[in-house]
């Protein structure tokens, strides 16, 4: 048979079994694309029900409680009125920018320890410090407040919450108050290394002379963290307060800068704080023996640190703000760490 002869003869049963295999392909491949829709609306309505249910039914989840939850995704409000990242992708912490209950979970084995200087007549300020802080500074978590001040007995007793201590830690006094801040990183350097490291996850400094007045709670806690001066987060570079004389170990050109810090409130993991501390003692040495003091004293060496070392979170004028000097702007929306009304001069004094 030619070839020819064949292909007439069968071109109407070649014609059916491919109109027959065109025919199959669509129907299994509408098949197929069903397939994962109705997968979707099978594990949708799985955890629509399974929400209700464990509305009805789960029993509350302790505190150290946390699993994967794929029903739910945390969702954290997005803000567009303020900076939220540094130009080094740092995120800069304001309110509405987290999540307490994860970082909770995640912080819940840390133990947090704050160093304060009450020297002299700041002694003063303690009791409202320690109260204020025991109702809003790491609520749930460890803490240790490092109390170091040249009046041990001046130390005030106030009611602690579980897992929560005072550690008074004698130190020596100094007739100028600019020599006591100048020491202050010295202190904390010596007594990280001395009994910090081994004591405490993370280490915060902070002013005595202040309150909490908000929750100030994990979403501070990083590698090396530093707090937006309420003075200057509005301003460039050129109104900062840098040390701008060269022959300081703090000097930082016109031309360079990121922010300006404020000294009343820093931190980070203990290592780290131990490295930025002992750096900056060292730079005040080596402006001692040159006859110059930084403008700023500790809190000049800081912003120089904090430039060329760069913090991994940044805190924004919420954790530090001054209500009798500074008018609150609509952005900012708590005020969580604030300064109390004093009289320098007396305060300063014997």
């Amino acid at each position: 048979m030619e070839l020819r002869d064949f292909w007439g003869k069968s071109s109407k049963s070649w014609l059916f079994l491919i109109l027959l295999f065109i025919a199959s392909f669509g129907f299994y491949s509408n098949v197929f694309n069903w397939i994962p829709r109705w997968r979707q609306r099978e594990v949708s309505q799985s955890c629509e029900a399974h929400h209700l249910q464990g509305q009805r039914e789960s029993p509350p989840l302790s505190e150290g409680d946390c699993y994967p939850d794929t029903c739910r995704v945390p969702r954290v409000p997005r803000r567009v009125d303020v900076l939220l990242m540094t130009p080094w992708f740092a995120p800069i912490i304001w309110d509405g920018t987290y999540d307490s209950a994860i970082l909770d979970a995640q912080f819940r084995n840390t133990t947090i320890g704050l160093t304060v200087f009450a020297i002299k007549k700041y002694v003063v300020f303690l009791k409202l410090f320690l109260e204020t802080a025991e109702k809003y500074f790491m609520v749930g978590h460890r803490v240790i407040y490092y109390i170091l001040t040249d009046r041990p007995a001046d130390v005030p007793q106030i009611p602690l919450q579980e897992g929560r201590r005072v550690v008074i830690l004698k130190v020596r006094n100094y007739t100028r108050w600019q020599d006591v801040s100048l020491h202050r990183m010295e202190m904390i350097s010596n007594f990280s290394q001395q009994r910090f490291l081994h004591e405490v996850d993370y280490l915060v400094s902070a002013d005595v002379d202040m309150k909490f007045s908000d929750h100030v709670g994990v979403e501070i806690l990083s590698s090396l963290f530093g707090t937006l001066h309420p003075g200057f987060y509005a301003s460039d570079r050129q109104r900062f307060t840098y040390e701008r004389r060269p022959l300081s170990q703090a000097y930082i050109p016109e031309d360079e800068g990121d922010f300006y810090y404020a000294g009343g409130f820093f931190g980070g993991s203990v290592a780290e704080v131990y490295r930025l501390t002992t750096a900056c003692h060292q730079a005040m040495v080596v402006d001692k023996a040159n006859g110059i003091e930084a403008v700023w004293h500790e809190e000049s060496h800081l912003n120089k640190y904090l430039l060329y070392h760069k913090p991994t979170k940044v805190l924004s004028p919420e954790y530090v703000w001054d209500e009798r000097m500074l008018r609150k702007p609509p952005y900012l929306r708590r005020l969580r760490y604030v300064a109390v009304p004093k009289n320098h001069a007396q305060i300063r004094s014997r």
